[in-house]
């Protein structure tokens, strides 16, 4: 089958950073299913372990997002049959989708959204699973905070995590959004995507919040650079407040929280599938609800641009605009 690799960790202007390969059909067991790959998405992870993890195998097949056609299943599968059409993120320790057949564990898998074709519906899962993990598994945003402001601070919104975060809000919350972007595109988007107040990153948060006289909210869900605005984060959040990360600071000083009693989570939406947690079926049952959500109208598809064919030469240049850090929503690839 055709895939698309990388043999040793390179920067992306390098020749051979990705490079199209030939590998063995895999074949479904246990309670896998075999994914034809119809469309795939590109996340800062894939740029991550493309950048800085050599193979363990000689190469690596980079991809998590997917969408596509179930043609077989393993013996252990309930949930899915041959000619089911479903989306999924897959785990970070296995073998990627940017491969004609892909294998994947039913359970982080759902049935895609009927509404939605494969290349915008291979935009959602890993971002989907991320957000709503941190949302409603991690800070508990339907769990008020005591005397705080019903509203959540999301730094950096107008990425894929930010994008869906934002609708998933509006759709299944009551909270106040308060956005934060810097650019008048970016600003434009996370308006778009439903964000009630927009503010700027690139100026002091706790100032702009205050100003618009809701008090102090009672959530932050910071996607970026979280390492330099901890302190800020620390000083516009209401006393017992919680606070999520996805990014990966160099150092990033818990102290600040202390005084105000903050919780602080770890959002990972691989710990479920590379765990084998026990409620690892949960992402099925998170994409299962949110296609229901898009099929009703109230979460789009947060694909921005699509490059064409699933290639190594397509995907460089989606590696290359992700690592520029000025992206908005998703990048998908679709077809061989």
């Amino acid at each position: 089958m055709r895939a698309i690799g990388y043999l040793e960790p390179q920067p992306i202007s390098a020749p051979s950073s990705l490079i199209d390969i030939e590998l063995p059909r895999p074949k479904a067991v246990g309670r896998d299913i075999l994914v034809e790959v119809k469309a795939v998405s590109v996340n800062p992870v894939d740029t991550k372990v493309r950048a800085g993890a050599k193979p363990a195998d000689g190469h690596r097949v980079l991809g998590w997002d997917a969408a596509g056609v179930v043609l077989q299943t393993g013996p252990e599968v309930s949930l899915f049959k041959p000619g089911d059409e479903v989306y999924y993120a897959g785990a970070i320790n296995r073998p990627g989708s940017n491969a004609e057949f892909h294998l994947v564990d039913e359970r982080i898998a759902a049935l895609k959204p009927r509404s939605l074709d494969f290349a915008a519906a291979a935009a959602l899962p890993l971002t989907t699973i991320t957000a709503y993990e941190a949302l409603f598994d991690r800070l508990g945003v339907t769990r008020p905070v005591p005397g705080a402001a019903n509203a959540i601070v999301i730094v950096g919104a107008a990425g894929g995590v930010g994008s869906i975060a934002i609708q998933l809000l509006r759709a299944l919350t009551e909270l106040t959004i308060i956005a934060t972007a810097s650019r008048p595109e970016t600003v434009e988007w996370v308006k778009a995507h439903g964000a009630h107040h927009v503010i700027n990153h690139g100026k002091p948060l706790t100032d702009q919040v205050a100003a618009l006289g809701i008090g102090m909210p009672a959530f932050v869900f910071s996607l970026t650079h979280s390492d330099s605005h901890a302190a800020e984060i620390a000083k516009l959040i209401a006393p017992q407040g919680r606070v999520a990360l996805i990014d990966d600071p160099k150092s990033f000083d818990v102290m600040l929280f202390k005084s105000k009693a903050l919780s602080l989570h770890w959002e990972m939406m691989f710990a479920r599938p590379v765990h084998e947690t026990a409620d690892m079926i949960r992402q099925h049952e998170l994409l299962t609800k949110v296609a229901g959500l898009v099929d009703a109208g109230k979460v789009r598809s947060t694909m921005t641009d699509n490059y064409g064919i699933i290639s190594a030469a397509n995907l460089k240049r989606a590696h290359a605009q992700i690592e520029s850090g000025t992206t908005l929503g998703k990048i998908v690839l679709a077809g061989w």
